[in-house]
């Protein structure tokens, strides 16, 4: 493996100079250069300190990037049930919670609702696979059938909810994960 490639990865895809990286490591513009291009190596220490301000850790930063999963099937994911709110959740990807966004599909009883949720920092995206459902924004609330998406922030409580007479099937994804 090639650490300083692999911090360098890490630095750009956080957004960061050399020199912003070495100012909040308390180390230099050069020494940062060197370790990218494998010209020198850090301490541990040194190697965690610049881990810490790119948001891992040595177990992250060394597991082996050909392990990540990629395809997802049938086995792979999860589902729930609330009876009482009548409600399927399947989680699409199971290990979502530590990336930035969660897709799930949920299935939606007749009379049924999804949890309300309270205003959240990140995004929400649904796309309605059968059926309808209202999708409930503070006091708005919004109808939306077969084949339609919605999109928002969520700024304030939220839910879905089916008053239909048959089943709905929505894909929905939130970023950052909440489900």
């Amino acid at each position: 493996m090639q650490i300083g490639t692999k911090i360098k990865e890490l630095r750009i895809e956080k957004q960061l100079t050399q020199e912003e990286l070495a100012n909040r490591c308390e180390l230099s513009k050069g020494f940062i250069s060197q370790v990218e291009n494998d010209l020198t190596s850090p301490s541990i220490a040194t190697l965690m300190d610049i881990l810490e301000v790119l948001g891992t850790d040595l177990t992250n930063f060394f597991a082996k990037d050909e392990n990540e999963k990629i395809i997802f099937s049938k086995d792979d994911m999860f589902e729930t049930e609330n009876d009482e709110l009548k409600y399927k959740l399947k989680w699409l990807v199971p290990t979502s919670q530590k990336n930035e966004m969660e897709p799930i599909i949920i299935k939606i009883q007749p009379g049924g609702q999804y949890i309300e949720e309270e205003p959240h920092s990140g995004e929400e995206f649904g796309y309605v696979l059968s059926g309808t459902i209202y999708l409930h924004l503070g006091d708005k609330k919004f109808k939306v059938k077969n084949g339609e998406s919605f999109y928002f922030k969520p700024k304030s409580n939220h839910y879905i909810s089916n008053e239909g007479k048959k089943d709905a099937k929505v894909i929905w994804i939130s970023t950052p994960p909440s489900f």
